[in-house]
């Protein structure tokens, strides 16, 4: 009779408390596990034999009851503006993608918190990939840290920012995102401020409440894309089951209890949203919540019905918005020679 081999925890999963139990239940030292923690999550090793003030039997001992289930960045592609895309394997063998995008003051992480997604944004690439399961905490910081580490090696400067704009809706990953985040911004982790932080949304009403309830620090975008119903319900099915007065009631409550203004991501899309009635439609709707809107150049995933709108669109809106007292900014996509721009990742390597 073959023996079957017991399923080791990811330790990762566990709390500085339960690892020091498990210290305490095998006669060891409760202070080791400080010491554990400090190496899975500030110095983020790879392997038990890595923790080298841990002596060698309660190594052992860990490699016996424990595993840590790291990334492996799988591959790494570079793009003619300095954007790397890297495609991530998990320890089951699933694939996300995370991209570094560069400026000449700013190192940023743009991440993802699933594999796939379920939302089904008519425009967005991952949205053809169905969702197979939610990113554990330390899968999404991990993508992180190996960001942090390219930017030091390519660029010799530090990560200054992070969004939460990859694969997936990370608020249908509510409990892990705040907890990747607790990690991201703890001492005992890496330390960066959650002023550097922007978790981006299509817009889950209930969740951004709960977000706001929940006293987070880090900022919030909202994927907009039409302040009509019924040309965003077109694009973006979760519309039609909570509608803008929805996203805008919860918007307001975000407001009131943070301080913080919302940042919509508003993507001009040729004969779909490129007039001035949307464009109007959306000064009527910023002057509901207190915001700032970001108009993103589009990056086609095939030669369908989204397509790159004219620049001459861009301005219109901005002229627009910014004569109703809306602050404003063009953003020029990046990375799209390695399908690493905005709506792109959708795991072709």
């Amino acid at each position: 009779m073959i023996a079957t081999e017991v399923k080791k925890r990811d330790i990762r999963q566990l709390t500085q408390d339960e690892i020091k139990d498990f210290f305490v239940s095998i006669g060891e030292k409760p202070f080791r596990a400080k010491q554990v923690y400090e190496w899975l999550w500030k110095k983020s090793v790879k392997d038990f034999d890595q923790m080298t003030n841990i002596s060698l039997p309660t190594r052992e001992k860990l490699k016996e009851h424990f595993a840590i289930n790291h990334i492996k960045v799988d591959e790494m592609q570079r793009s003619s503006d300095g954007t790397i895309k890297n495609a991530v394997k998990l320890h089951d063998g699933l694939v996300v993608e995370s991209v570094l995008i560069p400026t000449d003051t700013r190192i940023t992480a743009c991440i993802s918190s699933q594999v796939g997604c379920s939302l089904d944004c008519n425009f967005c690439a991952t949205a053809r990939l169905k969702r197979m399961r939610n990113l554990n905490p330390d899968e999404i910081y991990d993508q992180v840290v190996a960001i942090k580490e390219e930017g030091e090696h390519y660029f010799n400067r530090p990560l200054t920012n992070i969004v939460y704009m990859g694969m997936g809706e990370p608020l249908l990953n509510y409990k892990n995102v705040l907890k990747s985040i607790e990690m991201i911004t703890s001492p005992e982790g890496l330390g960066m401020s959650p002023k550097r932080i922007t978790l981006s949304t299509v817009g889950v009403p209930k969740m951004i409440k709960q977000l706001a309830d929940d006293e987070v620090k880090f900022n919030l975008a909202v994927s907009l894309h039409s302040a009509i119903d019924e040309s965003r319900s077109r694009m973006m099915p979760i519309n039609e089951r909570s509608n803008l007065a929805e996203l805008a009631d919860s918007l307001q409550y975000w407001y009131q209890k943070t301080k913080r203004k919302i940042t919509f991501e508003y993507v001009v899309w040729r004969n779909i949203n490129d007039d001035e009635k949307h464009a109007k439609a959306l000064a009527k709707y910023c002057g509901k919540v207190a915001s700032k809107v970001n108009i993103i150049e589009y990056n086609p995933i095939d030669d369908g019905e989204f397509q790159q709108a004219d620049p001459a669109k861009l301005d219109m809106y901005k002229r627009i918005l910014e004569e109703k007292g809306i602050i404003v900014n063009v953003r020029r996509s990046r990375g799209k020679d390695i399908d690493a721009a905005c709506g792109q990742l959708a795991n072709k390597s």
